[in-house]
């Protein structure tokens, strides 16, 4: 059965909204920075995941700089620990995993490293990591990506309840002074058992709903915390 045509319209005006919302009413990343120095340490940040593709050899540009992100909060004491968020979405490789490795390599202790491996989306990275982060008792959480990514996920927070996240996006002045270097990592300790792509298990329709959050399955108590790099 065919998407219902006015589904299309309400969520392609939805996007819409969002996005000329985001873009009039958002404070420069510098901003965000300095209202986070007032309120830190956060007791964790949240890293959205990004794709890693085996074939290249190494990360992509921007998972590094989200990486190096959460790692130059981490070494200034704007956070306490990092989480990172993804599953093994469009490659075999598990997002987290893989980020969460860059992550201990580039200096960032292991004991304050997590990683949500359920999210497939944005909105589920914040979602999900989110409700991961209390079952751990983190009670300031802050949200740290690049400030695209930021402005749309503001939005979501904003009109999504029991979602209590500052947002610290990514001030490129600031990583420019650090040496971004590349490292390497066992890549293959990441890699999904079970693995078939978001692409061949989930329409366009679905997947444009997931962007949106609508997607979401609420976590049950019973759900395991995942902590560390090789849980």
């Amino acid at each position: 059965m065919k998407d219902p045509v006015w589904w299309i319209i309400i969520a392609a005006a939805l996007t819409l909204v969002c996005t000329f919302s985001c873009v009039l009413f958002t404070a420069p990343p510098e901003t965000y920075l300095k209202r986070a120095h007032a309120k830190k340490p956060y007791d964790l940040i949240i890293v959205p995941g990004y794709p890693y593709d085996s074939s290249t050899g190494k990360w992509n540009d921007l998972m590094k700089i989200r990486v190096y992100w959460s790692y130059y909060l981490y070494k200034n004491g704007y956070a306490s620990n990092v989480m990172y968020s993804g599953g093994s979405v469009y490659t075999p490789y598990i997002e987290s995993k893989i980020m969460a490795m860059y992550g201990k390599g580039i200096g960032i202790d292991e004991q304050h490293i997590f990683t949500e491996e359920r999210a497939e989306h944005s909105t589920e990275n914040i979602y999900y990591s989110y409700q991961l982060a209390k079952k751990h008792g983190f009670k300031t959480i802050a949200v740290a990506t690049d400030p695209y990514q930021s402005k749309l996920l503001r939005s979501y927070c904003s009109n999504t309840k029991n979602l209590d996240v500052d947002f610290i996006p990514i001030v490129y002045d600031s990583l420019e002074a650090m040496k971004m270097e590349d490292i390497d990592i066992e890549a293959e300790t990441a890699r999904a058992k079970q693995f078939v792509s978001l692409l061949e298990r989930e329409s366009k329709w679905k997947r444009f709903k997931g962007t949106l959050g609508f997607n979401i399955i609420k976590i049950e108590d019973t759900v395991p915390v995942r902590k560390h790099i090789h849980d």
